[in-house]
Formats: structure tokens, sequence, C-alpha cells
């Protein structure tokens, strides 16, 4: 009982009050969509809801866990083994919906492995990183090659999916720990400048080679890059979503409509309760919440930045980092394709948007900052 008067309510108010706006959110945003599959929006609502509670036992858990578990190598050797398992079935066996082969149907809930691969690769890569940060000195490829090797296959099975988002996302977390690594260990600039250069081309091409037609036929990644481009000019087609987007926050002004009375939610925006439920809640609640929403997100990326500088350990200081990549990256890709600022990715809005498994894994990554913030303030008060 002693660590819970360690809590950091700099982490845990954000995350409480984030999903319950997410529970709140979600109810509303599937109306229309509860219609059409024939359920109704309380189903959504209770899914959500018991989503929320099993979070917060799995941030409790993740809480009161001493790290030393996580890097067990048994461990870290049955999580590599289970992650590679769930990216390789999920292509074989996985339900495809739009267009991609991403989620594992287990009846009433569906398993998304993508999700848990972005907390895999944090945890895998703090660990990787501080056990071997003698030898990243002195010998950098030769230390990282065979991690970077292992973490390439897994990107690579979310890109065959394909999801490019996803795979954005844990590029991302990837680079940003690399430099965070280079910061504290002298690794030359050079070879994180290659790295960057590399990451940023492949993102680049990938943002223009139809991959989805490549491998299942259809053409879901170069339409969206088409709706990005030009969306009015798509608005009978794949733009559509986009300029429904931009009419829900245009009626939504600063206050908007009031809970429940988005018009764009019923049947004009598609994915309203997940992909698009920014522009649901911007029309409904206004600007001014969603500036709200993203402070509150931002309170917590900038606070897991803070605990990873007073870290007392790089493993601790490393997942910090990770955990406020992904973050403030998946943000950024879900607010960019809302607003038009980016190509639509299929990238949910942390904490906010309908899905189990994307808010158990926010969830134990909160855990995981709450964890190390009390260990911190034990060690400063010792």
């Amino acid at each position: 009982m002693k660590k819970l008067k360690l809590v950091d309510y700099y982490v845990l108010i954000p995350y409480i009050v984030l999903s319950f706006i997410g529970i709140v959110m979600v109810y509303s945003a599937s109306t229309n969509v509860a219609a059409s599959t024939g359920t109704t929006a309380a189903a959504y609502l209770i899914k959500q809801s018991a989503y929320v509670v099993v979070g917060l036992v799995l941030a409790f858990i993740f809480f009161r866990m001493r790290l030393s578990i996580l890097r067990n190598w048994r461990v870290v050797t049955f999580a590599t083994g289970g992650i590679l398992f769930l990216v390789l079935f999920v292509l074989v066996f996985g339900a495809r919906v739009n267009g991609a082969k991403g989620w594992i149907n287990l009846g009433p809930v569906n398993i998304q492995p993508e999700e848990f691969l972005k907390l895999y690769i944090v945890l895998f890569l703090a660990h990787y990183m501080d056990s071997h940060q003698f030898s990243i000195e002195t010998h950098y490829w030769r230390t990282m090659r065979g991690a970077l090797a292992l973490l390439a296959v897994l990107v690579g099975c979310i890109l065959i999916q394909p999801d490019t988002g996803g795979a954005a996302i844990d590029i991302c977390i990837i680079l940003i720990m690399a430099l965070a690594s280079g910061n504290k260990h002298n690794v030359p600039m050079e070879i994180l400048t290659g790295l960057f250069v590399a990451y940023i081309g492949m993102l680049s091409i990938l943002s223009h080679v139809d991959l989805t037609h490549s491998f299942f036929g259809k053409s879901y990644q170069i339409q969206r890059f088409v709706a990005f481009v030009d969306p009015f000019g798509t608005i009978k087609t794949v733009g559509r979503q986009l300029v429904n987007s931009y009419y829900a926050i245009s009626n939504g002004g600063l206050f908007g409509v009031g809970l429940g009375n988005s018009i764009q939610k019923m049947g004009y925006l598609p994915e309203p309760n997940t992909d698009f439920i920014l522009a649901v809640t911007s029309e409904e609640l206004g600007a001014i919440a969603v500036l709200g929403i993203l402070l509150l997100i931002g309170t917590l990326a900038f606070r897991a930045i803070r605990l990873g500088n007073r870290a007392e350990t790089a493993y601790e200081s490393l997942m910090c980092y990770g955990i406020a990549t992904l973050l403030t990256v998946q943000t950024l890709f879900n607010v960019g394709g809302v607003v038009g600022a980016l190509p639509i990715t299929g990238v949910t809005l942390p904490f906010i948007s309908y899905g189990g498994s994307s808010m158990l894994v926010l969830s134990m990554c909160m855990g995981l900052l709450l964890n190390v913030s009390a260990r911190e303030k034990r060690a400063r008060t010792a």
C-alpha cells in the first residue's frame, strides 16, 4: 500500500479522464454503426466500458509489478515468440477489414496484434539497448543488427497486411529510441542520420506505392493518398470521408452542436467511432473540447519524457521515451488524417477511439509510467 502513496497524478488523472471521455464519445458516435450492424449503441458502450475496466486492472498490475520481471530472459523469449506468432497468424487467418488483414476474430472481440507490437518494441528495445549499452558505444551496428533485423521482420509483416500507418508508428518508435540511446551512449550521429534518412525514404516510397494492390488485388492505400491530395476533386468517391470530416469540424465550431447531435456520424463519416471519432467529437463538443483532449494526451506524453529524463536506469529512460513516442506519433497521425494534413492511415486516437487492443496496450503503458514515477519518487526521498 505504500506504493499507492507515490501515485503520479499527472499521469493517473489525464488517463482516467481520457478513458471516460472515450466511453462517452464511443457511445455517441456508434449510433449509426450499431444500426447498420443490427445491434445497439449500448452494446458499444458496454464493450468500451469493459475495455476501460480491464485496462485499469492491467494498469494497476503494471504499476505494482517489479520491472525486473519484464526483463527476465524467459519472459522476453516468450514475448518475442508470442508476438511473432500473432503477426504471422493474422497474415494467414486474420479477418480482413477495409482491405487489411489485421485482426484475429475471437467471437465477441477482435485482437489486433499491431497494437501489442508497439508495446513489445518499446520494452524489447529498452531491455536490449540497456543490456548492451557498453558494446553499443564501440560497435553500434554489430550490436544492434540482430535486434533491428528481428524488428524489421515484425514491422514487415505489418506492412504486408497492409497497415502502413501502424508500421510507420513502429518505425518512429524504433527511430526515436535509437536516437535516445545515441544521446546516452555517444553513437555516431552519421549512423543515426543514415537510419533516419532510410526510414523517411521508405515511408515516402510507401506513400506512393500501392501495397494493397500488390498483395491483395485492391487499392486502398493509393486511394487514400489520392483523397489526401485532392479531397474535393474526388468528393463522390475516395475523397468523401475527408470532406465529411471537414463538414463535421466546421459544423461544430468552438462549442459544438451538442452531445449526440452529430449529423456526419449518421452514415456520412466512415468509422465514426474509431478513425474519425475526433471529427464527431469536434462536431458535438466543439473545437475547445478537442483542444482539451489533445492537451490531456500532450500532458501524458510530456510527463513520459520528464520521467525519462529523471529515470535512474537507461531501461526506464528508454521505456518512457518509447511510450511518449507512441502517444505523440499516433495522435499526430490520427489528427493529421482527420484534418487533411496527412493521408488517412486508419490510426485510432489514443484512449478515445473504440477498440479493446488499443485501450489495453495504452493502459499497460500508463501502468509502466506510474511504476517508473513511483520508483523515481522513492529514490528521491530516500
